[in-house]
């Protein structure tokens, strides 16, 4: 397949490909056409959703380690309310979400779905 071919070919080509290579190179040339191809086929075929506010607050509470009481405590809700963000069951209003990005990490336009 075309697809399995590119991906092959851009795994042997990048040890090949660095930044003392000059971009007009042959193996350079190559690399850019089978990666823009394996983008634009992955986009297609394997596209990446956007994460949901759920998604978000578990990564990131993951990442940072903590428990669901403790960011509760630092959001002021209860941790039966961070629950509700966590499982999906709930959406936090405006304040909540500002401060679940600070406390978080998270960026704004991301926790906003944008």
């Amino acid at each position: 397949m075309r697809y399995e071919y590119a991906l092959r070919r851009v795994e042997e080509l990048l040890p090949l490909v660095d930044d003392s290579k000059p971009a007009s190179a042959p193996e350079a040339i190559e690399l850019a056409i089978m990666s823009d191809f394996v983008i634009a086929y992955e986009k297609e075929h394997f596209p990446i959703g956007k994460p949901t506010v759920s998604e978000l607050i578990q990564d990131s509470l993951e990442e940072k380690g903590m428990t669901q009481k403790e960011l509760a405590g630092m959001i002021g809700v209860s941790p039966s309310r961070v629950s509700d963000y966590v499982s999906g069951r709930a959406e936090p209003t405006l304040r909540i979400a500002k401060a679940l990005c600070a406390v978080l990490g998270i960026s704004p336009v991301l926790m906003l779905g944008m």
